[in-house]
């Protein structure tokens, strides 16, 4: 069953990847939750382009990728997992958790070392939050967050299966969150006990850097609250927020050249541990 999965694994996520951003794009036509400030071909092609050069990157750097491993680790018997015996299903539910805490401590690792923040606040120097921000990391940081996840992987023993469902899911809520929908108040309110949706995950890109040091999960909404990282909605609202970050406030600054040089430009400043930064309470 591993080897079917693995083989099946590059169509699986191309193509549910596809449907999720197709979905969101149409979404956001038909209901868009912020005025756009930026032309979409601007952000767009630049916001996509840099996903195709983080995948040959990314493909031609590690010979094995999350499932890969997942799948090697099984047969050799490495890992927490794989050796205690566990039934399925629960080896599967908790590699999902755990996968999933991974990444949001790898997330806010990324806010509070300066130069991890460096290339991770080319993901926040978007100047519009539509479901193509979801997509926007530097390469580097891609080759980063592949090396934690394979160490994460070896270290836990997951179900290939739990690894594939994971990195799936992970996908499809990170064009989920970042898209420019319009939720139902409601709707946002009971949804985002269970998942992070589009409002709790747009505080995360407000400019304000209070704002920007919190709400770092990007699938389940858990961690925030449990780690005092939650804050609820956004000092401003959500259409008065201005969305990105104070260095990089230029068109040109979308364009992918640019966005590739980023993090040696100018300071580190913004970041969790910024003296300068008075963080907020965390609210309900």
């Amino acid at each position: 069953m591993s080897e079917t999965i693995l083989s099946a694994e590059p169509a699986i996520r191309l193509s549910i990847f596809l449907g999720i951003l197709a979905a969101m794009a149409l979404w956001e036509v038909a209901a868009p939750r912020r005025r756009r400030d930026i032309p979409r071909v601007i952000r767009w092609t630049n916001n996509l382009g840099l996903v195709v050069l983080d995948t040959v990157i990314l493909r031609l750097s590690f010979p094995i990728v999350a499932v890969g491993l997942a799948v090697m680790a099984e047969d050799k018997g490495w890992g927490l997992l794989n050796n205690l015996g566990v039934p399925v299903w629960l080896a599967i539910m908790a590699s999902m958790l755990l996968l999933d805490l991974a990444i949001y401590l790898q997330h806010v690792m990324f806010h509070a070392i300066p130069a991890l923040w460096r290339l991770h606040r080319m993901h926040h120097a978007d100047l519009d939050f539509d479901t193509t921000t979801g997509l926007r990391f530097h390469p580097v940081e891609i080759l980063i967050s592949m090396g934690i996840k394979l160490v994460v992987v070896a270290a836990l023993g997951p179900p290939a299966i739990a690894v594939l469902l994971f990195e799936v899911l992970l996908n499809a809520t990170a064009l989920f969150n970042h898209a420019n929908i319009d939720l139902p108040r409601p709707v946002d309110r009971i949804l985002r006990l269970f998942v992070v949706t589009p409002d709790m995950h747009r505080v995360h890109h407000s400019v304000d850097p209070r704002e920007t040091n919190s709400n770092y999960g990007f699938n389940l909404p858990w961690w925030d609250r449990l780690l005092g990282t939650y804050i609820a909605q956004p000092a401003k609202g959500h259409e008065g927020m201005a969305i990105g970050i104070e260095q990089f406030r230029t068109r040109r600054d979308l364009w992918l050249d640019w966005m590739l040089i980023q993090p040696l430009r100018g300071p580190a400043s913004g970041h969790a541990l910024d003296p300068r930064i008075t963080m907020k309470e965390p609210t309900e």
